[in-house]
């Protein structure tokens, strides 16, 4: 079977509006231009269409349901990687943001939690795999389009490069500099479940 991750059209978070909810960011006018253009790259029809619970990420995904009504969606709890307490970064510019980022990062801890509403990289990694393991359980022919976000879909790309790997292995390679590169807006990730389990299409250098 095969999977196709989309990271979400640029949203008012990326271009730095403040923001009181991670959930609500909305896609800015390039961004629903970039939604477009996704539904238009499909050469046939999904076996199913997966979105996050986050507004963007079902913007996004707006175009190529309309464009395939007949398959199926379903919402899963692949929304972002929330790793600051919100109430830390509620209505703050990147600017404000970044030493709390810094700190976070430095502590090199996947099971660090910064507070409440905050997840650890490990919870993070958790449910990435759960991802996977749902779609393994579709059946062996189907394709289905993935709506997420940059770091949800960095985490799966990690898991799937380094299966052997621990936790902390994995975080080291999460953010390494020489490492894998970012997921952009709009960004297509594709997978493929064979007999030695889940392949990238066009795998990134690691």
């Amino acid at each position: 079977m095969r999977a196709t991750f989309i990271r979400h059209g640029q949203s008012t978070g990326n271009v730095n509006v403040p923001s009181d909810d991670l959930s609500l960011l909305e896609l800015t006018e390039r961004g629903w231009q970039q939604a477009k253009e996704i539904s238009n790259a499909w050469a046939g029809s999904p076996s199913l269409i997966v979105t996050s619970p986050y507004l963007r990420t079902q913007q996004t995904a707006q175009p190529t349901i309309e464009r395939f009504p007949s398959a199926p969606v379903e919402v899963w709890p692949i929304q972002e990687f929330t790793y600051l307490k919100p109430s830390r970064w509620n209505g703050t510019l990147g600017a404000e943001r970044k030493p709390h980022v810094e700190a976070y990062w430095r502590t090199s801890d996947p099971k660090f939690c910064d507070g409440d509403g905050a997840e650890s990289f490990a919870a993070l990694l958790r449910r990435a795999e759960n991802a996977l393991k749902r779609l393994e359980d579709q059946p062996e022919d189907s394709w289905v389009l993935v709506f997420s976000h940059g770091q949800f879909i960095q985490a799966v790309r990690v898991i799937v490069l380094y299966p052997d790997a621990t936790d902390s292995q994995r975080m080291e390679h999460f953010r390494r500099a020489d490492g894998i590169p970012a997921v952009c807006n709009a960004e297509l990730v594709e997978l493929e479940l064979g007999d030695k389990g889940w392949q990238l299409t066009g795998k990134p250098e690691s």
